[in-house]
């Protein structure tokens, strides 16, 4: 018997060796300790805030720190001069007329405000051209300075929205602080804000650019970053953070500027079109 044993015994072991491994009993699976799982958890974090940011921005450095983005924009009927008889203005000549608008760091103004963007539109051989000065350290500020300055004649009428109140004042202050004489000193100032609000002031909610552009000149803007983050959107890369905001931002300052040069040729010549749209409403 106990040869019978042995002989039975070294089958069963010989049988073991040779079983497929897909029939052999499921071990179970020991649990992650949970401090194991807290050090994966750092790592992935750590390994997330090392990456490299998107850094990347539009436009050529022409100074330390300054950079330009400059685009051009075909026009269905560009305009030799402009009507602004609405205005009080007279006839302009298109080569006078400077759209403008800046981005800046609040909304409140004062001395603690800058703006870190100045954007400009002009017509420019038959298109409308636009300029956008930006900073990307605040060093830079007065060669920002500097390069608008350069873009304006004494015959220059600026044109903005809102401008006269906000605008115009905020670069004075720079102007004065970087020691600079103000080159918007003296020019004359077309501000749309003021002939829009004589005509729709009851007609519409409210007489905002972005209005204006949804009421009257068929703009809708898509993936728009609002005027009320683009302080943060510079900051956060000035910290070295991603610069895709930023980036918004000067895509929401170009449309402002196309639709400044839009409105204007829509309150220089289509009187009869708004009073059917305000009786309309």
């Amino acid at each position: 018997m106990s040869c019978l044993a042995s002989q039975l015994t070294s089958l069963r072991k010989q049988a073991g060796a040779t079983m497929a491994p897909e029939a052999s009993p499921a071990r179970p699976r020991s649990p992650v300790p949970e401090e194991l799982r807290k050090l994966l958890g750092i790592r992935s974090r750590l390994q997330a805030r090392f990456v490299a940011p998107d850094r990347e921005l539009p436009g050529i450095e022409i100074s330390p720190g300054l950079l330009l983005v400059e685009t051009s924009y075909a026009w269905r009927e560009a305009p030799s001069a402009v009507n602004a008889d609405f205005a009080k203005f007279g006839t302009i000549p298109s080569g006078q007329l400077l759209h403008f608008d800046t981005e800046t760091t609040g909304l409140s103004g004062g001395s603690g405000t800058r703006a870190f963007m100045i954007g400009a539109s002009d017509w420019h051989e038959g298109r409308l051209r636009i300029r956008q000065l930006y900073l990307k350290t605040m060093a830079a500020e007065q060669a920002m300075l500097e390069a608008f300055a350069s873009w304006l004649q004494p015959d220059t009428t600026l044109v903005s929205y809102n401008g006269r109140c906000y605008d115009s004042p905020l670069l004075a202050t720079r102007y004065r602080l970087a020691r600079m004489a103000n080159p918007l000193a003296g020019l004359r100032h077309l501000d749309l804000l003021f002939p829009v609000r004589r005509r729709f002031r009851g007609v519409w909610e409210n007489c905002r650019l972005a209005t204006v552009e949804r009421q009257w000149l068929g703009v809708i803007r898509e993936d728009d970053l609002p005027g009320s983050e683009a302080p943060s959107a510079w900051l956060d890369y000035l910290r070295g953070g991603s610069a895709r905001n930023l980036r918004r931002v000067i895509e929401h300052n170009d449309q402002d500027l196309r639709s400044l040069g839009a409105l204007l040729l829509r309150l220089a010549g289509t009187e009869d079109l708004v009073l059917e749209t305000s009786r309309a409403r």
